[in-house]
């Protein structure tokens, strides 16, 4: 004799109506996304992941597991990647909605406030968790709101485990990402990313500007060499 599983009832909500704007939550007059240590980050990690068409990289949205009026309980978290999926379908949902990109993000990480700090280490980890996403970090540039300064977490088998945080030196401490291959480092206070590889910094934007800048002397430097060269032809010729 079969039995037959119970069938879940998913809310039918249309699809194509955008879910609202997260409100604005800290009232210390700053939200984590607006963080001086996220401020520019979504930019360069954008540049250094490539591939915008299936790469998404945004902050303060709502992560839902299907589509919901229904607000109660859904996260928005500071930060979040996810590879693979549809940042245009993000965009017109104004929503990272798991059913319809087919997987969670693969990263979240919150900013501490004062405000939000003990959801963070709590609520919010246990919410993470249940929607599968495989990465949850925490940065707290003081220490004073997640009772650490940096930390991050690894699905493993539905549980967050923690993952090694590490002192370099004074003021210096360091954690893997292994679904971004990067390492966080959480550096006098300010929020770093940076190539396991190389040891240095990804490419920050005065790094653009500057390699912008000598791709453009090289270009003059070129047009002058060839310049250079028509005028000694032409004297040789005359």
């Amino acid at each position: 004799m079969t039995t037959s599983q119970p069938v879940v009832a998913v809310p039918q909500v249309n699809p194509l109506l955008p879910m609202p704007d997260p409100p604005e939550r800290r009232p210390e007059g700053m939200s984590g996304f607006n963080h001086p240590s996220l401020t520019g980050s979504t930019y360069l990690l954008t540049k250094y992941f490539g591939h915008p068409d299936t790469t998404l990289v945004a902050g303060e949205h709502y992560i839902a597991p299907f589509p919901t009026r229904d607000m109660v309980g859904i996260k928005f978290p500071d930060l979040m990647i996810a590879f693979e999926v549809d940042p245009e379908a993000y965009r017109r949902s104004n929503a990272y909605i798991i059913s319809e990109q087919g997987k969670p993000p693969d990263f979240v990480l919150e900013i501490a406030s004062r405000a939000t700090g003990h959801l963070d280490v709590g609520e919010k980890r246990d919410a993470y968790a249940a929607l599968g996403i495989p990465e949850y970090w925490r940065f707290d540039d003081t220490g004073r709101y997640h009772g650490a300064m940096l930390a991050g977490d690894r699905l493993e088998h539905g549980t967050y485990r923690p993952i090694a945080i590490e002192e370099l030196e004074a003021e210096v401490l360091q954690g893997y990402s292994a679904v971004l291959n990067l390492n966080l480092r959480w550096e006098y206070g300010k929020l770093g990313w940076y190539d396991p590889t190389t040891g240095r910094h990804i490419p920050t934007y005065d790094d653009q500007v500057a390699r912008a800048k000598a791709a453009e002397w090289r270009a003059i430097e070129a047009e002058e060499r060839v310049r250079q060269l028509e005028q000694q032809l032409r004297r040789r010729r005359s």
